[in-house]
């Protein structure tokens, strides 16, 4: 593509004193950073909507579509690292310095930036005082209405190598906004607001010198909210733990889960999705702005404490365009009696309301009652709900292993089991038998006949299908999960991903869109990408599709199947260079990662991508011999396109 000119907002970071920390313990920072980047910095990204153009040395360039969402991003990310450096001596903290800037900037046709917009952004960096943010008066007037923080006016300043002075603001982090006063410089305009900072550094990586970066950053896919809020709709906030204990939050964050999953049941309900809610945990954001952004006309927050017998829930329920207090409430219950607990804060709820909840779903989840199971699958689904690392998932296993050896019917740490082994297989960390799809739906049947009643049950069975190549009958156990929780964002998305396979293009477009209108802050959101890009292949749209896979990489699936994905419609449409890279950070994510490896092992994929894979094969960049890879993929191309023409044959 030639290089294109445009307007973007750029946002520039680096880590202060990085040269100092790396040589003090470089093995330590490097660690920091890696866990900064993955836990905080790529999600914080991906949901306001960033393209990370490039990391160089401690550096990064984050390119947005609004100074807005690089304003917010900003202010999340150094929020999060006031957080984490609490009790660090100054020695060993990591701090960032930001500058943002509106401006004039070149889009070179690997994707990179050039132009004054992107220098401006770095100069501010390099200005401001560790922990801070700096701000052209072109960025700053764009938000300035917008954000209630101090904000200092630094007047004009000349910036190493930019022409003219640029008026510069810089955020105080942390600090509300004071009382409007007047500026030193006579006839100023008073100061309202800022941003706050904090962005990627760069995670050194052996074997190359900066991530794949894409071309172009594709089209929104869909309205992430309503324009006007349903008359039921509704986010929980994740549950406050009071209880003084850090390794409690997981306690809150369960109650948090359940409840979300009984309010769906609420007859024509639009409940966000525990992800998207989940995206809020620790953030000082007023209500009305949470009610405003997701589309909501109700929110429900609250606080848990536990002690050894005993659980405490404070709720209360605030009208999201007043900010009004609608409705409190506190319940107490022994530990055992957990479920009832969650119970009658639904039932209170959907009275305050107006709507009657069916007391019989209401009821009818099987639920365990022995403390020590509900506390180990509790501790199961929040290490689940992590980004998928093989620590996080096999730490999750083995939960859910443990609380089902203490209650033998427990099924939802049966689905659980059965979802982390598929996830182990699927990544590729362990090939035991015991892992196989097939295995988990044995699993899945007993947990399914416990309890018919348990929606995800049935997601997690309609992955296993898909996985072994059973699409219609993976369609069918989406769509009851669907029936089951018609506020699943997780049921439509698996719904959409089989039914391209299927040949219903267009359907699976418009299920892939519910998923992400019911949770349009969802941090693994990412694979759903990567499903639409699918979906575009089953269109015969190449570009959209790539599209798409630069967009599952950017919003926080960075996983070795999202790069090889990419790679090879990268090498199809012919971009060598582009899939060259995309391979070559496939492989250092997956070093054992062979064209074999993904018509059996992983995501069932578009042939036409095995078949550029094969190029990058041929050239003697991955394990697989040329001839092996191209015959592999020569047959898989025709049984695909055998499939989407005949949906009753199933894909090898």
């Amino acid at each position: 593509m030639a290089e294109t000119r445009k307007l973007a907002a750029i946002l520039a970071a680096d880590v202060a004193g990085y040269s100092k920390l790396a040589g003090a313990d470089e093995e330590r920072t490097l660690a920091r950073l890696r866990t900064l980047w993955s836990d905080l910095i790529a999600p914080t990204i991906a949901v306001h909507h960033g393209r990370v153009v490039k990391r160089t040395g401690d550096g990064s360039i984050i390119e947005f579509r609004s100074v807005v969402d690089a304003v917010r991003c900003a202010i999340e990310v150094q929020n999060g690292m006031v957080e984490r450096n609490a009790g660090l001596p100054p020695e060993r903290r990591i701090e960032f310095r930001v500058g943002i800037h509106l401006g004039d900037v070149v889009e070179e046709s690997d994707g990179d930036l050039m132009g004054d917009g992107v220098n401006i952004a770095a100069r501010l960096e390099g200005i401001a005082k560790p922990g801070a943010i700096c701000l052209s008066e072109q960025a700053y007037w764009q938000v300035k209405s917008r954000l209630d923080l101090a904000v200092n006016d630094l007047g004009a300043i000349q910036l190493k190598n930019i022409a003219e002075p640029v008026r510069v603001y810089a955020l105080e982090v942390g600090k509300p906004q004071a009382k409007p006063t007047k500026s030193a410089v006579p006839k100023q305009r008073s100061i309202f607001v800022l941003l706050g900072a904090g962005i990627v550094a760069l995670i050194a990586i052996a074997g190359g010198s900066w991530y794949f970066l894409g071309a172009n950053r594709p089209a929104t896919v869909t309205s992430n909210a309503p324009t006007e809020a349903a008359h039921l709709s509704i986010v929980v906030l994740p549950f406050t733990n009071l209880s003084g204990d850090p390794n409690q939050d997981y306690f809150a964050d369960g109650i948090t889960e359940n409840l979300t999953t009984d309010l769906s049941r609420i007859r024509n309900s639009f409940v966000i999705a525990r992800n998207t809610a989940f995206t809020f945990k620790g953030k000082n954001i007023p209500i009305k702005e949470i009610s405003k952004e997701l589309g909501v006309r109700y929110v429900l927050e609250g606080s848990v404490q536990r002690d050894q017998s005993h659980v405490r829930v404070n709720a209360q329920l605030i009208d999201g365009e007043t900010g009004a207090h609608l409705w409190a409430d506190r319940f107490e219950e022994s530990i055992t009696d957990l479920f009832k607990l969650q119970d009658q804060v639904v039932a209170r709820l959907a009275n305050t309301l107006g709507y009657e909840l069916v007391k019989a779903e209401a009821q009818r989840g099987t639920h365990s009652t022995n403390p020590d199971a509900i506390d180990l699958t509790m501790r199961g689904w929040a290490a689940l709900w992590q980004l998928p690392t093989k620590e996080s998932i096999t730490s999750a296993r083995d939960y859910f292993e443990r609380a089902i050896k203490i209650d033998p019917q427990n099924a939802q740490a049966m689905v659980g089991l059965a979802y982390a082994r598929l996830r182990i297989n699927y990544y590729g960390w362990s090939t035991g038998a015991e892992n196989k799809p097939a295995a988990q739906l044995e699993l899945l049947a007993k947990a399914i006949e416990i309890n018919p009643g348990y929606a995800f049950a049935y997601y997690v069975k309609s992955a296993a299908l898909w996985l072994t190549k059973e699409y219609p009958e993976a369609v069918a156990a989406a769509e009851t999960e669907v029936a089951l929780d018609p506020n699943s964002a997780y049921g439509y998305a698996a719904v959409g991903r089989v039914e391209t396979l299927l040949g219903r293009c267009e359907q699976s477009i418009t299920h892939i869109k519910q998923a992400f209108a019911l949770s349009p802050r969802d941090p693994l959101s990412g694979v759903w990408y990567m499903y639409l890009g699918f979906a575009e292949f089953c269109r015969d749209r190449l570009d959209a599709a790539i599209e798409q896979f630069k967009r599952a990489v950017y919003s926080g699936y960075p996983t070795y199947i999202a790069y090889a994905i990419l790679a090879g419609a990268e090498a199809a449409k012919g971009n060598d260079a582009e899939a060259k890279r995309a391979l070559a950070e496939a492989r250092r994510l997956f070093p054992q990662l062979t064209i074999k490896w993904l018509l059996t092992e992983t995501t069932p994929t578009p042939s036409i991508v095995i078949d550029g894979l094969a190029q990058g094969w041929a050239a003697g960049r991955m394990s697989d011999q040329p001839s092996q890879a191209t015959s592999s993929s020569s047959n898989a191309f025709a049984s695909f396109r055998s499939s989407v023409s005949n949906p009753s044959v199933n894909q090898p």
